[in-house]
Parts: C-alpha cells; sequence; structure tokens
C-alpha cells in the first residue's frame, strides 16, 4: 500500500514521481516494465539511440494494414526507467503557443500557452544546443543552404522566443561534455533514489487496475519472476504509461468502448468510448543523396538541425518541418529496391499538424497480446498529409541544389531525379513513410460536453474515481514540434495538480 501508485517510469511518470515524493510524508511506488538505466551506457549515451531500436528495451508495436501509407512501420516504445526520454534523440522543443491555445480551444481549460509557459521553466532537465564540437560540417553547410533556398531565418536556440518558420541546430537534453542524457530519469529520478518514500519496482509489469465499482485502488502486476501482486493506493492512482499501453491498459481493466470489450468478452465497468480513438502521429518521409565522400564523425545524435516552414499563411504555426540526418537513412527505400550508400545524407519532410486521426484497439482479452495499431495514414479528405510531402521533397531539393550543401552531394539516391510529377512522388513519399515515434492522443482530454474525451482538464478519468492520466494519450491535437518537452510540462502540471488536491483534501472538482 502506498499513497501513490504512477504507472510508468517514463517521461511523464518520472516527473511527478520525484515532484511527489519531494513531501517526506507521502509515499510513491513507481510501476516500471522495464529494468534501469542506471550504468547503462547503451541507454545513457544519446548517439547510441539508434541501436535502442528493436533491441531489447523496445516493446517494438507493429503497425496494421495501411491502404495509403507504409505498412511496414514499428513503433519503438521504451522498456526502460526514464521510458522515451531513455531511447529518442531528445530534441526538446517547449510546443508553440499555438499548440498549447489550440488545446485549449479544443475544450483544455486552463492548458493555453499563457498558463502552461511556467511549466517549461520548472523543467530539471539540461536543455541547452547543440554544442559547437558536435556541429557537424555538413549539418552547418546543410543549416546556410535551407536558409538561402527557402528565405527563413536562422535560428540559434528554439526555445527563446516562438516561432513559425526557422532553420538551425535543434535544443537537446543532453550532456555536452559526454555526450549522456538528460533524459526525465536522470534529471529527476537518479538524484533521488535514496529517498525512503520512493519505491521503483522494475522489471514489473501492470496488466489491470484493481477497481471498486469506478474507484481506483491500485493495480495488479507481474514480476520478472512472474509473481502476481497487487500494489494498492491508498490516494490515487497516476497511469502514464504512454499513448499505447495506458488506453491498453484501461481497456483490459474494462474501461473503453463498451462494444468492442463486449465483443472480446472483457467485463464492461465503464463505458468510455474514447479510449483508443485519436491516434496521433507525426509521419514523415525521406529523401536521400550520396555524399561525395565521408562525412566528418562529430556529431550529437546524427540529426542535429532541422527546418520549419510556413506554407500557409493562415496557420499558427510552422506546416512543414524537416529533420536533417547525416546518415543515409534509407531503412524503407531499400524495402521498395533503393541501395543504401556508402556515404549519404538524409532529409525527412515531416506534417507538423496531421489532418489524419487513427485509432488503437484490442484484438484479444489477453493483455499479453499487442493492440492493433491503426494510424490511418494519409486517409484525411482533402490529402493534405499527403500533399505536404510532395511540397518537402521539392523544397529539400531546391536546398540540395544550393550552396555550400551541393557541394557535398554526388547524386540523389532516392527517390531519384527521374521521380518528378506531383502523383509519383507522392506515391514514393507514402511507401516509404516512417515515423518519430510520436504516437499520442488515445486518451484525448477535453471538456464535459466532449462525448470522446476521456480526461478533464484536471487529467482525471471522465467517470472515475481516483484515477488520472499523464502522459502523450491525453494531447487533444498534436503539437507541431516533437512533443518530448510537452509531455514532461503534462508530468509538472499533474504534479502541481496532486499537491493542490491533497491540500483540500482530495477535492480536485
Amino acid at each position: 500500500m502506498y499513497d501513490y501508485v504512477v504507472i510508468g517510469g517514463g517521461t511523464a511518470g518520472s516527473v511527478i514521481a520525484s515532484r511527489l515524493t519531494e513531501n517526506p510524508d507521502v509515499t510513491v511506488a513507481v510501476i516500471e516494465g522495464g529494468p534501469t538505466d542506471i550504468d547503462r551506457d547503451d541507454v545513457l549515451t544519446l548517439r547510441r539511440w539508434l541501436g535502442l531500436l528493436g533491441g531489447d528495451l523496445d516493446y517494438d508495436y507493429p503497425t496494421v494494414e495501411q491502404p495509403r501509407g507504409n505498412s511496414h512501420i514499428r513503433h519503438s516504445r521504451a522498456r526502460v526507467l526514464g521510458g522515451c526520454s531513455s531511447h529518442n534523440t531528445l530534441i526538446s522543443f517547449k510546443p508553440l503557443p499555438g499548440d498549447w491555445d489550440e488545446w485549449a480551444t479544443a475544450g483544455a481549460e486552463g492548458w493555453d500557452a499563457e498558463s502552461m509557459d511556467p511549466y517549461f521553466y520548472r523543467l530539471r532537465n539540461n536543455i541547452v544546443a547543440v554544442d559547437e564540437k558536435d556541429r557537424n560540417a555538413i549539418a552547418s553547410d546543410f543549416v546556410n543552404a535551407a536558409r538561402t533556398a527557402t528565405g527563413v531565418p536562422r535560428v540559434e536556440g528554439f526555445n527563446k522566443k516562438p516561432f513559425h518558420e526557422g532553420v538551425g541546430f535543434f535544443d537537446l537534453s543532453y550532456h555536452p561534455e559526454n555526450n549522456k542524457r538528460s533524459s526525465a530519469s536522470v534529471a529527476y529520478l537518479h538524484p533521488f533514489l535514496d529517498r525512503p518514500n520512493l519505491h521503483i519496482m522494475l522489471e514489473t509489469w501492470a496488466y489491470k487496475l484493481e477497481l471498486d465499482g469506478t474507484r481506483a485502488t491500485g493495480v495488479h502486476v507481474r514480476t520478472k519472476d512472474g509473481e502476481e501482486i497487487l500494489v494498492e493506493a491508498g490516494t490515487e492512482v497516476l497511469v502514464c504509461a504512454g499513448a499505447v499501453d495506458t488506453p491498453r491498459l484501461l481497456m483490459h481493466s474494462g474501461i473503453g468502448p463498451r462494444k468492442d470489450l463486449e465483443a472480446l468478452g472483457i467485463p464492461v465497468v465503464h463505458d468510455l468510448p474514447g479510449v483508443g480513438e485519436n491516434l496521433l502521429d507525426h509521419p514523415e518521409s525521406v529523401i536521400v543523396w550520396e555524399t561525395n565522400g565521408p562525412i566528418p564523425e562529430n556529431s550529437a545524435m546524427d540529426s542535429d538541425a532541422g527546418l520549419f516552414i510556413q506554407r500557409d499563411p493562415a496557420a499558427n504555426g510552422p506546416d512543414l518541418m524537416f529533420h536533417f540526418y547525416q546518415i543515409p537513412f534509407t531503412d524503407n527505400p531499400e524495402r521498395l529496391g533503393y541501395e543504401k550508400p556508402e556515404h549519404g545524407v538524409s532529409m525527412t519532410p515531416n506534417i507538423p499538424k496531421p489532418h489524419s486521426r487513427g485509432r488503437l484497439y484490442l484484438t484479444s482479452a489477453d493483455p499479453e497480446v499487442k493492440p492493433a495499431l491503426d494510424f490511418r495514414y494519409f486517409t484525411d479528405e482533402d490529402d493534405y498529409d499527403g500533399r505536404t510531402l510532395v511540397d518537402g521533397i521539392r523544397i529539400a531539393r531546391e536546398i540540395a541544389k544550393t550552396e555550400p550543401l551541393a557541394g557535398w552531394l554526388k547524386r540523389e539516391v532516392c527517390p531519384g531525379p527521374e521521380v518528378t510529377s506531383d502523383e509519383d512522388i507522392s506515391e514514393y513519399a507514402r511507401k516509404v513513410a516512417h515515423t518519430v515515434y510520436h504516437p499520442a492522443g488515445t486518451c484525448r482530454m477535453g471538456a464535459s460536453d466532449d462525448e470522446l474525451a476521456v480526461v478533464d482538464p484536471n487529467l482525471n478519468i471522465r467517470g472515475m474515481q481516483n484515477i488520472r492520466i499523464a502522459d502523450a494519450s491525453v494531447f487533444p491535437t498534436m503539437p507541431a514540434v516533437n512533443p518530448m518537452i510537452g509531455v514532461l510540462m503534462v508530468g509538472e502540471k499533474c504534479a502541481e495538480m496532486l499537491a493542490a488536491a491533497a491540500t483540500r483534501g482530495g477535492d480536485d472538482a
């Protein structure tokens, strides 16, 4: 029995557990399915992130058939303390004002930009621009060429002020002196592991909530030795398992769409039709060039710079983004017959505000069976998402023709210079599309009259007691930028709400 049980020791869960245990009178259990990241150089060294994908620290979720996209996409979800902040590139953007204000408009009262801004400055992570020693010469030349080709300003420090367009080196949550991560676990848990009121249960898998009617009282877990135990929460259960495993846990506990649960023989505790709906992602495609020779080896994490463009003047932020990879990123093109060059670089046109929406659902009542992820990539009626990638590849080609980047490039490998029509570019772009591992939205926040909202603006699950969700699943819409900092800020705001509720004796209505 603990005061609070935090399910998921990932990006938001680390923040909440750390903040709650600042009060020595509060006991917290963190249920983490993976091992510790302490003394794991393969995890803590940022530049080794690619080696984690598909490995033993990856839950590795497949995608269902995508008629207009790439059906081979696998969604990496981290099975390690720190969650995806121990697994990703740690690109760190404070969400733009338009992102937060869009949430408020969607019914998330109190989540507007002005209200959310202070939480960014509470973050413990070491958020810094890519260090000078890590600024690869070809990435620097990409920045200069993109500035010339597109006319957007150079940005030095994307978090210094809001932007609609810009090109430059990213801010990262890392320690440049040794290339070590400043992940959620490193920043929020490692310094406080000696707190007697913080109990971290590693390699322990949460598979079903314990409910007394619609009141959450704990969670059933399975340890690495196979022992099944009940971990009880005297005050609240916090579900921070991420946009895949949070709705998965809810549905296996009988919280979700009645029709779907009954079809699988899962007893319905609470009919909540929005669980698993509104599945969001940042899909992106790739264009690859062979370089005239080897690329200098210095880098923070091989994708250190990027570009934002606002094509539509009416948009409230960027509507096209690029990551610039200092490696030939050809995993998906190779499936179509393209060959990986020995030396190369990639630009990845990305859709900051995708219009397509997907769905996550169960296929079995067995909690061990992975859920189905149907992102419905490129299925929006006006083909906005597909057209965004076409624009992106055309812009990427203009940048590649521009000095000083042009001098590095020998030839366009894929899609290849012969692919020129909108139709052919679109087909290629969609077939080789990949994810930047940003699933979100599957338990979205909304107003009380929103039938598909799963949580209210206090992060309480609607119609339930003593249980909240705090992770990317609560996102009503996708931020235009990489979402990790947004998840950390959700954690900070949730921790503040919990402290306020405790002061008021649990009344958080």
